[in-house]
């Protein structure tokens, strides 16, 4: 199996951004994440934020956990009576679970609302191993709730809301779908799922392999961050592990997209069938020749654009099911 030519390109720029994920000690944590907040810083003031109005609001987080701060991004002029309720996209950015900010998501999001004129939502979960699952999914189901309660204030239809994420974020997404459904909270008109990390067994042909970008070491490191002495175990839940959850009837309809070349490929294609039966109306997109992230590092290859198109699509289609 080989990379797609235009993404093979980039790797040079992939393997300059690479951070080591060194999780053994709070000292280590604390630089893996300054690393990683370093590369971001290099291209966050480049970042096209004209035509996009963008605020905070902090949030009640979980009884006695400090409160969550909810990155707020819109088209400007959208709180006018004349613009009217938008749809909402609530976001969870990516990090492995372990690392990244609603910060990082400015570059995808930003883009997002210029062009669907959606208001697009990104909050500040918080991270393992110093909170380990399902803290993350508990504070972006606060999140949601609260997004849902305020959506009048917000200029947001309450009935089009959607749930994404990418990477850990997406796997964030899929187990936050699953305790919203449990906790009986707003309905969502679609979870779109990023090459979503999924699953903690680890065991698939696609996590057993290195690829490019996030390989199976970096995936194993952030999975036993997430679960501590639990990581395997029988006793994971879907609310902490997606895959894990044994019944998914009920969810929101789900898009799904992985790369060909990447350790989530398998139980992205799995989590995907398992939705169709279990009744889920469920989209599923295997990117040919394309590593974890390809479309962010390759954005003007064949395949990113395509891959983007088809993301924007599926929210056009969950928010405006008879055209717009």
């Amino acid at each position: 199996m080989e990379l797609d030519p235009e993404v093979a390109k980039v790797l040079p720029t992939v393997a300059s951004r690479q951070t080591e994920l060194d999780l053994s000690t709070p000292e280590a944590v604390a630089a893996t994440r300054a690393s990683i907040d370093r590369l971001r810083d290099l291209w966050k003031d480049s970042i096209d934020r004209s035509g996009v109005v963008t605020g905070e609001r902090n949030i009640s987080g979980a009884p006695g956990m400090p409160d969550l701060v909810l990155r707020i991004h819109r088209p400007a002029g959208s709180m006018t009576a004349a613009a009217g309720k938008l749809p909402c996209l609530y976001h969870v950015h990516g990090g492995g679970m372990v690392s990244g900010c609603a910060l990082n998501d400015d570059a995808v999001l930003l883009p997002r609302v210029r062009a669907l004129g959606c208001v697009a939502t990104s909050i500040e979960y918080r991270l393992a191993p110093e909170h380990p699952a399902p803290a993350a999914a508990t504070d972006c189901c606060i999140g949601l709730e609260w997004v849902h309660a305020h959506a009048a204030e917000l200029g947001i239809d309450p009935a089009r809301i959607a749930l994404g994420g990418v990477s850990g974020g997406g796997g964030i997404a899929a187990t936050t779908a699953i305790l919203n459904r449990d906790r009986g909270g707003p309905r969502l008109v679609l979870q779109q799922l990023i090459c979503p990390q999924l699953d903690d067994r680890d065991d698939t042909v696609s996590a057993r392999s290195d690829w490019v970008n996030w390989t199976r070491e970096t995936n194993v490191k952030a999975w036993r961050a997430v679960l501590g002495d639990r990581y395997g175990r029988a006793e994971v839940t879907g609310r902490e592990s997606a895959s894990r959850e044994q019944n998914l009837a009920g969810l929101p309809p789900a898009y799904i997209d992985v790369g060909s070349m990447e350790v989530f490929r398998d139980e992205c294609i799995d989590y995907a069938a398992r939705l169709l039966r279990a009744g889920v109306q469920t989209e599923l997109h295997v990117l040919p020749g394309c590593f974890h992230g390809a479309y962010l590092f390759a954005p003007e290859a064949r395949v990113s654009r395509l891959t983007v198109a088809a993301q924007d699509d599926a929210l056009q289609r969950a928010w405006w099911p008879l055209g717009r």
